[in-house]
């Protein structure tokens, strides 16, 4: 911890339990309860939205990126974290935890990552991609239940904050129909030219990896300078998401939130997923 002279103002510290050994970067590795091992971070609880975050590079090691706990989900709080490379990420039973892992995955869109498989999906076509047609319906079914996990991170308020940011235009969703039933999407906030991903979901095969296909292809055409992932897992990593150091990130987000966001790309009308780039090539 550094010396009490350098601790940023106006931030306090507070004690927070850490579990043993965990290097994981999730919401179930940090446990207020029945351990020893005890870490410092920064406390948040009655700080204006305003306050500025700390500077990332101070986050915790282990668990990897921890940086603040409490504060709010006010929008103006959240566009703060966002522009530093700060997000939130909880259970139910924990406070508002804020996290700037190191290394970050990225994946610039120009390198998304098509395989045989997906490509022959795209041209079979029957599936149309819309921008901002159902962003709260996106969200709800982000939250729900996956078999390989119990309960969500995606807490109602979360769900409320991020919804506030949509009617703001700061967060955006990508879907994914057949027919008249939404079977995948994705949502993220734009600052900028930076997308930040927070969460997608799948009713039928492939569904989270075409709507991938048609951001990438929107952000890459707009010169956007990346899609955002936050942490490493292998879906992401098939689609061409790659691993940099957070100093490298930062650097990357702030000349890439300096640029003006161009509000036509999510204009753009829905099309069918064969009409994308990637089932042409």
């Amino acid at each position: 911890m550094p010396a009490k002279k350098h601790l940023p103002h106006p931030w306090s510290r507070a004690f927070v339990v850490r579990c043993q050994g965990s290097s994981y970067l999730s919401p179930e590795s940090i446990r207020f309860r029945a351990t020893m091992t005890r870490t410092m971070i920064f406390q948040l609880d009655g700080t204006p939205a305003d306050t500025p975050f700390p500077d990332p590079s101070l986050a915790e090691r282990d668990p990897d990126g921890l940086l603040a706990i409490g504060g709010d989900l006010q929008p103006q709080r959240l566009l703060n974290a966002y522009a530093r490379g700060i997000f939130p990420w909880y259970s139910e039973d924990q406070p508002i935890l804020w996290w700037s892992p190191d290394p970050r995955t990225v994946l610039y869109p120009e390198r998304v990552h098509v395989s045989r498989r997906l490509r022959r999906q795209l041209r079979h076509g029957g599936l149309r991609l819309r921008m901002d047609s159902a962003f709260e319906a996106v969200v709800r079914a982000c939250a729900a239940p996956r078999a390989d996990q119990q309960g969500t991170w995606l807490l109602p308020e979360m769900q409320s904050a991020y919804s506030g940011l949509h009617r703001e235009h700061r967060a955006h969703s990508i879907e994914l129909w057949q027919a008249d039933e939404l079977v995948g999407g994705l949502y993220g906030i734009v600052l900028g030219r930076a997308f930040f991903g927070e969460s997608m979901f799948s009713r039928i095969p492939g569904a989270s990896k075409i709507v991938m296909v048609y951001l990438c292809e929107h952000l890459a055409a707009f010169e956007y300078a990346f899609l955002d992932c936050q942490v490493f897992n292998p879906h992401l990593a098939s689609m061409g998401a790659e691993t940099i150091l957070r100093e490298r990130f930062l650097d990357e987000l702030e000349a890439a939130v300096s640029r003006e966001e161009d509000p036509a790309i999510w204009q753009s009308p829905a099309i069918d997923c064969s009409e994308l780039e990637h089932a042409r090539t």
